[in-house]
């Protein structure tokens, strides 16, 4: 549980929400009811081992963000992901009702599988990593965290067929499980870039010198640079779409934009009990770049 002002906000909230739900506490010290959900909510937080990130505000102290979520009463809970609002309660609900609001919307949990942990060991072969990927998704189908790295590589090296196969029996939860909504942004670029003819990223290119809001071919761009595995290309011309209009085409840009740091980002390495694994000085820069523009 962390306690969050206006000025580390956007470090703990939003930026942190591209990776983690986090669920904001609005609550004030003279509350009955926030006294009574506060405990509740950090016995949750515990049980849940990572899966949201608890973070209180005072109310009464920071008057400017309740404001921003227009919040009437409190407690108040609010739910973030992907640098978004996306549900909310008020009052102060019993332990089993917060796990039935939480569970609407988190990732299942996953044991850590071998093959998962493979991944973070730079000198691994790519053929024995995918090979131990494999015979995880084949003896546990519902490992959404072994399946996301299984298609992950098959697609980095090439293999964008049997990518399509292994993905087939999930496309369904594209939905829900964001990751997957990834990959499938991925293989849609893709698709888009094999119906294409040469000299097609010249002719994206004039557009864009002759009309820089000319966001459809800045799109096209970015997915152009999706296939070639260019990620930071790919995004350095989406922040171009989402600084000169964020809700483009029911915010296609963002949400690309948060598909390609997904991919981007490496399994986390394992550290001792109670340190946070270091995060991707790149992917942390453009997470950083995203919450700017969204915030602005």
């Amino acid at each position: 549980m962390i306690d969050v002002t206006i000025a580390n906000f956007e470090a703990e909230v939003v930026a942190a929400s591209m990776t983690t739900p986090v669920l904001i506490d609005f609550w004030a010290p003279w509350c009955g009811p926030c006294k009574s959900l506060g405990p509740i909510l950090e016995k949750v937080e515990a049980e849940y081992a990572g899966r949201f990130k608890l973070v209180k505000i005072d109310s009464d102290q920071e008057q400017q963000l309740g404001a921003a979520f227009g919040i009437r009463s409190i407690p108040t809970c609010i739910l973030m992901m992907n640098g978004q609002p996306v549900d909310g309660f008020a009052g102060a609900l019993p332990e089993g009702k917060v796990k039935e609001f939480l569970d609407k919307h988190l990732p299942p949990a996953g044991e850590p599988e071998e093959a998962e942990l493979a991944l973070e060991e730079e000198s691994a072969d790519p053929a024995d990593v995918l090979e131990k990927l494999q015979h995880a998704v084949a003896a546990n189908p519902a490992d959404d965290n072994a399946r996301f790295d299984y298609v992950k590589l098959l697609l980095q090296m090439g293999r964008e067929d049997d990518a399509k196969v292994a993905f087939a029996p999930v496309i369904a939860q594209t939905t829900v499980v964001r990751r997957f909504d990834s990959l499938k942004r991925w293989m849609d670029a893709m698709d888009f870039v094999a119906t294409q003819g040469t000299g097609a990223a010249a002719g994206l290119d004039a557009r864009i010198t002759a009309n820089k809001r000319d966001f459809e071919a800045r799109f096209d761009k970015a997915r152009g640079l999706m296939v070639q595995q260019r990620w930071t290309d790919a995004l350095d011309e989406l922040l171009e779409i989402l600084m000169r209009d964020k809700a483009w085409n029911e915010e296609l840009a963002r949400k690309t934009y948060i598909a390609i740091l997904d991919i981007m980002e490496a399994p986390k390495p394992k550290v001792a009990d109670g340190q946070i694994p270091p995060e991707d000085p790149v992917v942390a820069t453009y997470r950083r770049r995203l919450s700017s523009v969204v915030l602005s």
